[in-house]
């Protein structure tokens, strides 16, 4: 009995959950630097991909196309809690302060992101996250990027 009680309210909250969430979402991130974003809807947990400009501490001008597979942690009345791994690839400059100069590489790396989301009445939600980064070449580990996303869901 107790088995089929866990499976039924199993059952019922992924559904809820699904029938809160639109099937995707649109609009920007900012913070250290500013992104396009896009997200679509598999069951409780969504996909992000996102293009954009990043500053950050250490690297200058970089260029990210950075997608995630999130995890829908936990949602209380409009909020939801996410988590997931991801890739990011692109192009940086760095900048060398000894001999002044940018040198041009290449970003690869794996990315995570841990974040709550907040949904609205109308058809807008409002999130902030944390995508630390591991660069496999040049900019080693970046964990400077807390960002503000505003989405339109449709």
């Amino acid at each position: 009995m107790k088995k089929i009680i866990t499976i039924l309210f199993a059952a019922l909250t992924v559904s809820s959950v699904a029938a809160i969430a639109q099937p995707r979402a649109v609009g920007v991130r900012v913070g250290y630097g500013v992104e396009a974003s896009y997200q679509h809807t598999l069951g409780a947990n969504f996909i992000e991909a996102d293009l954009g400009f990043n500053g950050g501490i250490n690297a200058r001008n970089a260029t990210m196309f950075t997608a995630v597979y999130d995890f829908s942690i936990y949602e209380i009345n409009r909020f939801g809690f996410y988590a997931g791994p991801g890739a990011q690839l692109g192009i940086y400059t760095l900048h060398d302060a000894q001999t002044n100069r940018n040198t041009l590489g290449l970003g690869l790396g794996l990315a995570a992101q841990l974040g709550v989301e907040y949904k609205f009445d109308i058809p807008i939600n409002l999130s902030l996250d944390w995508r630390p980064s591991f660069h496999f070449f040049g900019l080693g580990f970046r964990g400077e990027s807390v960002m503000i996303g505003f989405r339109y869901r449709f």
